[in-house]
């Protein structure tokens, strides 16, 4: 009898569980194995998150809803806080709902966790500041701001009916392969070409088109900045497989995928904005290793020299 007790007393605290703890968004690693996940993760393999639509009609759901709105439509709703010509949901797709495309329900479930790029444990608000330092190449908003507790409450609403500290299957980007080829900047540039310049623009500069969509710039004065994780060859490439381009998700081969995210990421873009004294001492602190071109000579230029370079952060 205590140890049915016992066994109902520790499945109703797993089954109680909520979501209040997260990990870093832009790695491609296989996301872990969910070991408690409610009944409707488990019937159909897939969590799906709350609609901001159906938020409360109270002062906390305005906040979602306000949530929502920033990832869609960042510049509109924090001018001050970017830099570029980006917005959040040109990373976190479907306004951060999608699985496989860096979904917030799925990241807000591990945090606070400590990051290895800044060497702390993160709060989710911290998580998001520094996606606006470096994705959006702009000024994070404070901690406690208006936009983070509404960007943290919109995570958080999705996220409800998730266990806390469990990585649910659709975070982050899929895991990728290794290419079999190195990755080429020729293979890529012809890649490019025939997937992506169509609407990121032959310059790489994106466009924008009245009344519809804007196509993001994927290199350049106005596209994220050299500490941004998609500057990261790896981390490009498995969101660019799993997710691009849109309409055909998928239908580049792994070796595609690598190459075009090489030839993105060779490209000048904003300077890191950990920049120290030169583009060789910076890339000895944060970007040694190989998936990252920042401080290497492409095409005769050194990526990231500061005579070469555009700044880092908005430029008013």
């Amino acid at each position: 009898m205590k140890k049915q007790l016992l066994v109902g007393i520790l499945i109703g605290a797993a089954g109680a569980a909520c979501a209040f703890v997260l990990a870093d968004q832009l790695r491609p690693s296989a996301p872990s194995a969910p070991t408690s996940l409610p009944e409707k993760v488990q019937a159909s393999g897939a969590f799906a998150p709350r609609s901001a639509a159906d938020a409360p009609d109270d002062a906390y759901g305005d906040a979602v809803r306000l949530g929502e709105q920033l990832i869609s439509d960042t510049a509109t709703h924090a001018p001050q806080y970017v830099g570029n010509g980006l917005k959040c949901g040109n990373c976190h797709l479907d306004a951060g709902r999608k699985a496989g495309a860096a979904p917030l329900w799925a990241a807000f479930v591990n945090f606070p966790a400590f990051r290895a790029k800044n060497g702390e444990i993160n709060t989710f608000q911290k998580r998001v500041q520094d996606c606006f330092l470096y994705s959006m190449n702009g000024t994070p908003p404070p901690l406690g701001s208006r936009e983070l507790i509404a960007i943290e409450s919109y995570a958080a609403f999705m996220a409800r009916g998730l266990p806390s500290g469990v990585s649910p299957a659709g975070r982050g980007f899929p895991a990728i392969d290794p290419p079999p080829l190195a990755p080429d900047d020729r293979r890529g540039g012809e890649v490019y070409a025939r997937n992506c310049s169509a609407c990121h623009g032959e310059d790489g500069a994106g466009q924008k088109i009245a009344g519809g969509p804007v196509y993001p710039p994927l290199w350049g004065a106005q596209s994220y900045n050299w500490g941004a994780g998609m500057a990261r060859i790896d981390k490009a490439a498995a969101f660019i497989r799993a997710n691009m381009p849109q309409g055909s998700e998928g239908s580049l081969s792994v070796q595609e995928a690598w190459d075009v995210a090489h030839y993105i990421d060779g490209k000048v873009r904003p300077q890191d904005p950990r920049f120290t004294t030169s583009a060789g001492a910076t890339r000895g602190r944060h970007h040694d290793t190989p998936y990252s071109r920042y401080g290497m000579v492409v095409g005769g230029a050194l990526l990231g020299d500061p005579s070469a370079t555009p700044p880092s952060g908005p430029v008013r």
